[in-house]
């Protein structure tokens, strides 16, 4: 048989976060559209909380399910990020850490021919390789974060005071072409403790260097046509080869989703943005993870007051029932922009938000999977990033001039309601505008083409089935149990 017509069975294991497990969830459904078979890693209840399979994929994903051993302060049932306050996150990674056996019992038993793994996850590719198995670091960010964050060994080295952390506030000496790409000081400040430790074993940054370094081959979340000369750079740093497995977006394949058609049709939410003028509203959403502080959430409100266009605001007063530090909207706001806002704080169906004729704009936190959607949807993006990668995807975007940031100070990382106010009315009104809202509509056929999206993860399968035979050639590998 030739190789590529031979099947192959992908063991996944994401990171406890859903900006992490459902990008790799819309991999596993690319592969499996090919006869593939994943065996999709996590715990019950984040698996109970992923989105529906089509019938024509589902028979070709299996869900493993393994629970969380108790640890100390991680209150029960917090099995993801968004469960969690920011500072009790380090607790879900001591209890990730804990499910390394488990793992290692599935892949003894199970015999997978490749296992994709995170950051988070850095132990994966020790254990692979001790099974025979390949192993695919996948990162979910895009190829400028890996290649601004550099080498594995530097990676592994960790930083260790604030002098030291200034480091990332300017373009690295290994990255050989001109960036604006850097963090921000506040941005490093914020979360300082993912290149100095927290109390799981091991650093943030030191799980991304040690799982790149074990790997077989890395994956990026991203396409040679939007940032080719970061993907070249990511492979010349780490010397293994690279593959761009596309936007991964949901544009791109056919979702179940007539159950949730049936609820948008007569929802509210969509009955109010049906009252509301073409392109005039502007859509609010941090993502599960970013938090505003309550002077944040204040100045974001007054700012969205102060511009005086339609909103539709979905707001997390918390994250997960487990954070007791609720923020509040102002006094009266609500009152105030009732003839033009709304504001949410349940679940809302982003995607059909976004796709919606009335919405022209998103403020958003910059995560990676937020800005794919936005763009799949040809609408203009105003940022405001919090956490982890989100500012150097800022930093990207608007240096292709594909966004537009909030100014902030940078040390403290503060704004005003009248840089809001500034912003939002110059993204979405004035001429000197113009630029964002076009390349945001010139962008949908590159994030959001299910040709391009398809020729990605051809190419990858191809590799991927071509380098395990040649292992099984080299070596004394069982064959997988789903072949």
């Amino acid at each position: 048989m030739a190789t590529e017509n031979k099947k192959l069975h992908i063991a996944m294991v994401p990171w406890l976060a859903f900006g992490h497990m459902l990008p790799y969830l819309e991999l596993a459904k690319h592969i499996a559209l090919k006869g593939h078979k994943i065996s999709f890693i996590s715990t019950p209840r984040n698996i109970d909380r992923l989105p529906k399979l089509p019938p024509n994929i589902s028979p070709f994903i299996r869900f493993v399910k393994i629970p969380l051993q108790p640890v100390e302060n991680l209150p029960k049932d917090a099995e993801a990020t968004t469960d969690l306050p920011y500072e009790k996150v380090q607790y879900l990674k001591i209890a990730y850490d804990a499910l390394r056996d488990s793992i290692r019992h599935f892949l003894q038993t199970n015999k997978p021919d490749w296992i994709f793994f995170d950051f988070a996850a850095y132990w994966a590719g020790p254990i692979a390789t001790e099974l025979n198995i390949s192993s695919a670091f996948f990162s979910i960010m895009i190829a400028a974060v890996l290649g601004f964050l550099g080498p594995a060994p530097v990676l592994m080295s960790g930083y260790g005071t604030l002098d030291e952390l200034k480091v990332l506030t300017a373009s690295p000496k290994w990255v050989n072409f001109p960036t604006t790409v850097a963090f921000r000081l506040y941005e490093v400040l914020r979360m300082k403790d993912s290149f100095t430790g927290n109390m799981s074993e091991a650093s943030d940054i030191y799980r991304f260097g040690a799982g790149i370094k074990s790997c077989d081959v890395l994956l990026n979340r991203s396409c040679s046509e939007f940032e080719p000369e970061w993907l070249h750079l990511v492979e010349q740093i780490h010397r293994k080869p690279v593959f761009p497995v596309g936007q991964l977006s949901p544009l791109t394949i056919d979702n179940c989703d007539d159950e949730s058609n049936g609820v948008w049709t007569g929802s509210t939410i969509k009955q109010w943005l049906d009252s509301q003028e073409k392109g005039s509203v502007i859509y609010v959403a941090f993502g599960s993870e970013a938090k505003p502080s309550q002077e944040e959430l204040t100045e974001i409100a007054h700012g969205l007051e102060l511009s005086g266009l339609p909103f539709f605001w979905v707001l997390r007063k918390q994250r997960g029932e487990f954070d007791t530090d609720l923020i509040e909207l102002p006094e009266g706001f609500e009152e105030r922009t009732n003839d033009r806002g709304m504001v949410c704080t349940g679940w809302a169906p982003q995607l059909k938000i976004l796709s919606h004729d009335s919405v022209g704009g998103f403020l958003t936190h910059s995560g990676w999977s937020s800005v794919v959607e936005a763009l799949s949807y040809e609408k203009a993006l105003i940022l405001l990033p919090f956490l982890s990668d989100q500012g150097l995807n800022a930093r990207l975007l608007e240096e292709k001039k594909m966004a537009y940031s909030i100014p902030r100070d940078e040390r403290e990382g503060t704004f005003t309601r009248d840089s809001v106010a500034n912003s939002l009315s110059l993204v979405m009104l004035e001429e000197g505008g113009k630029v964002y809202r076009e390349n945001a509509k010139n962008m949908r056929e590159l994030f959001a083409d299910k040709g391009k999206q398809e020729k990605y993860v051809d190419n990858l399968m191809k590799y991927l089935q071509k380098h395990r035979e040649i292992e099984k050639e080299n070596g004394d590998i069982t064959p997988s149990k789903e072949s």
